[in-house]
């Protein structure tokens, strides 16, 4: 089981939190910009504290493109971490190839975590070349993060839900990187169940909300429509939601997703469960471009990451913007506080 962050009773200042751990992502891409961007503006911004996990030379290599005056510190754990944030960017190397080091940065990342050493992971940008080429067998980050739960946390592979978050919107894709060709045939009631008492616990236990109201997206156009534009709502959607309103989750739909994301329809619900990933991200994407955080639901410890790419083509230019990464920190900042005070509760 995770080692969740001891802090003291009555304590809500960040400086009683371990830091949190960053991982470098791709170092050819923004990873290594928006990092140190977001350092440099830290006080201004109130940024909780972090540790890189990275390659310092790269890191150096990139500030000095960037023109940005940030020294680092290179530390040997995320406790030394947090005392030198202040005046430094704290660094703990990896070593290793590119890939190695990629890969190497998120293992070493999740065991801080996963020991209470740091309080959350924030995961930057990398691409399924990277996993192919370390000869790890995974389509991203969060296929990984699973098993890498299981060796550091123990029990039972957890089963990860990605959630996109921002100010305006929480909305989570029933299914993910598949061809919309596939996605009739994925949908099935074990994966919408899950998925959607997934996304509940998460928005109690993380987010704070007592009894969340969950709306459900239909397949779809119009929600079927009765039927006449397809049978998925009447035959898998809508008995879902009948039986997990049956279990006293507030959940409500299928609702036809056209109608589902303006302002007056979001203020009833705390997050939506939308049936495929475009039906989920056009929106978020539209209301917060620069500002939606990819959330990994269902781990044993608290995952975040820039809802972005690598953007190769902006890394050293200085045009990246670190916006998505600046609200990744701060949501891990939140969540991973909010689960140590639980966790301190039930030791008390």
């Amino acid at each position: 089981m995770t080692a969740a962050p001891r802090i003291r009773a009555g304590a809500g200042e960040p400086s009683l939190l371990p830091p949190i751990a960053v991982t470098m992502g791709d170092p050819a891409g923004i990873g290594p910009d928006i990092t140190l961007m977001s350092w440099h503006q830290r006080v201004r911004l109130g940024l909780p504290a972090f540790v890189l996990y990275a390659d310092p030379d790269a890191v150096r290599a990139r500030a000095r493109a960037l023109g940005v005056d940030v020294p680092l510190a290179i530390v040997a754990s995320p406790a030394e971490a947090r005392a030198a944030f202040a005046e430094a960017l704290p660094v703990l190397p990896v070593a290793g190839s590119r890939d190695a080091a990629i890969v190497a940065a998120i293992e070493r990342g999740v065991e801080a975590v996963a020991g209470g050493a740091a309080l959350a992971l924030v995961t930057n940008p990398i691409t399924k070349r990277s996993l192919d080429l370390a000869n790890l067998p995974y389509p991203g980050h969060t296929e990984y993060l699973a098993d890498l739960a299981v060796r550091y946390c123990g029990g039972a592979r957890p089963r990860p839900v990605m959630m996109l978050a921002a100010e305006e919107l929480k909305v989570v894709p029933a299914t993910v990187h598949i061809p919309l060709t596939a996605v009739a045939a994925a949908l099935t009631r074990p994966l919408l169940l899950e998925t959607i008492r997934i996304t509940a616990a998460a928005l109690t236990r993380d987010f704070g909300i007592p009894k969340p109201r969950i709306a459900i997206a239909g397949l779809n156009p119009h929600a079927g429509e009765g039927g006449l534009i397809g049978r998925e709502e009447l035959e898998l959607i809508t008995p879902v939601v009948q039986e997990l309103a049956a279990e006293g989750l507030d959940v409500l739909g299928p609702y036809s997703a056209d109608t589902l994301f303006h302002a007056e329809a979001r203020a009833a619900y705390d997050a939506c469960v939308a049936m495929y990933h475009d039906q989920a991200l056009i929106p978020l994407k539209t209301l917060a471009f620069d500002r939606g955080v990819n959330v990994t639901l269902g781990l044993p410890f608290v995952r975040t990451s820039p809802d972005h790419g690598t953007a190769f083509a902006l890394a050293g230019t200085g045009k990246a913007r670190p916006d998505s990464f600046i609200a990744a920190l701060r949501l891990a900042a939140e969540l991973g506080r909010r689960r140590a005070e639980t966790a301190q509760r039930l030791r008390a």
